[in-house]
């Protein structure tokens, strides 16, 4: 269900407003507005469907309008033109009265620079949007006690923003926003003035508190690999516009043009790829009850030198290698014989990270197997290193015509 609705958001400053929109849509630059107008285009016809509990990352480089955006959700920033729609409900054109309250209780925002009141206890600083809402001070303060616990903060309650550290600073600013227990969280680079050890920390913790609370959350960043960890699907803008939208996978795998390509040329791909998304179908598969001679046929016909053996349901039994299937076939024993379970396999989900140690010792291209042991693919060491390195696959090492080499060396897709 959607949570957060942009219907051909633009956003326009300065003067001229509307001789800009028109230029816009007849398919004028942004910087031929300016030029013509005088006019700040800062953001370009932007339509968005954001999740109920999803972390939807906006992000791209200074000027390309992310911040404006996120400040048009909650209309911190007016419209020039288009729709905002907040859990059903259409604010675009709300009465301030009723703005005030959707922003109160439905849409809490963390800031780059943690806006704490410095003469205010850390708890009080935590209660100050309940506090606003006239909520009663004994249920605030359990209220902001509970979000501090929640960061990791409840021991410093009492402390001042000038006794904490940034990064303790920073959770007190997310523990302001968990205390109004709001829907929806609007983060604008809320971890870019943190050193990368806390950011780091901080980004571990919001993995965390959204597991546990499911929030939407909207957050604006410029670094590329802030967004592949934490983001569900991330937007990437450009000039004001929004030229992708996407999951981490599918942005490093199928960039929508130069400039995306550009910009994760030095994403670390082994912390965003997972198994499942490098994967491959074996070339042959053996099953249990076939015998070493079958075995020893697949092999020929796909210049094999090792098969994995999977029973019912495709579950995976172990492998056989060439030398032990040709001592079967000699003194006549059943494949059951050779059948070695000593292999490595991965979860679909393992970050290629994660994989690079188990697919070195692997002797076959290494098993991606899910919680029942049902073989889902196969991932050749070929493969994974054309992942890593952000290539197609389209090298000679990839070509039909090299498959036995391959199968002497790593038993390609077997």
């Amino acid at each position: 269900m959607s949570e957060i609705e942009l219907h051909h958001i633009h956003k326009v400053f300065g003067p001229n407003q509307e001789r800009a929109l028109r230029l816009l849509a007849s398919g004028k630059s942004r910087e031929q507005v300016r030029e013509e107008t005088g006019a700040v285009a800062a953001v370009i016809d932007a339509s968005l469907t954001i999740e109920r509990g999803e972390v939807f990352v906006v992000m791209g480089l200074s000027g390309s309008g992310k911040s404006t955006l996120v400040r048009t959700i909650n209309r911190l920033f007016e419209p020039t033109s288009g729709r905002v729609v907040i859990g059903g409900t259409d604010i675009t054109d709300l009465p301030p009265k009723e703005l005030r309250r959707i922003r109160s209780e439905r849409i809490s925002m963390v800031f780059q620079h943690f806006a704490l009141l410095p003469h205010r206890t850390v708890v009080d600083n935590a209660a100050w949007g309940l506090e606003a809402r006239r909520v009663p001070a004994r249920e605030r303060r359990a209220r902001a006690l509970e979000a501090l616990d929640a960061v990791g903060l409840a021991d410093r309650a009492d402390a001042y923003p000038a006794q904490l550290s940034g990064g303790m600073q920073q959770r007190v600013g997310l523990a302001r926003a968990l205390a109004t227990d709001s829907d929806i969280l609007l983060m604008d680079e809320a971890f870019s003035a943190l050193d990368p050890l806390i950011r780091r920390e901080m980004q571990d913790q919001m993995i965390e508190l959204q597991e546990s609370l499911g929030k939407t959350v909207v957050f604006i960043t410029h670094d590329l690999n802030e967004a592949m960890r934490i983001g569900d699907r991330i937007a990437v803008m450009k000039d004001g516009r929004i030229v992708q939208v996407g999951t981490a996978e599918d942005i490093l795998t199928d960039p929508a043009n130069d400039y995306v390509a550009a910009f994760i040329q030095d994403v670390d791909r082994s912390r965003v790829l997972t198994a499942s998304s490098v994967m491959e179908e074996p070339v042959a598969l053996l099953r249990d009850h076939d015998g070493p001679r079958a075995a020893m046929r697949l092999m020929r016909e796909h210049q094999l030198s090792g098969l994995y053996v999977v029973g019912p349901g495709r579950r995976l039994q172990g492998m056989v290698r060439d030398d032990a299937v040709t001592a079967a076939v000699r003194d006549s024993r059943g494949l059951a014989d050779v059948i070695s379970t000593e292999i490595h396999e991965v979860s679909p989900d393992a970050p290629l990270a994660e994989v690079l140690a188990p697919a070195a010792e692997s002797l076959l291209p290494l098993a991606v197997v899910d919680d029942d042991r049902r073989l889902l693919g196969v991932i050749p060491r070929v493969t994974l290193l054309a992942a890593l390195a952000g290539t197609n696959g389209d090298s000679p090492a990839d070509s039909p015509g090299d498959s036995g080499a391959q199968g002497d060396e790593e038993a390609h897709d077997g």
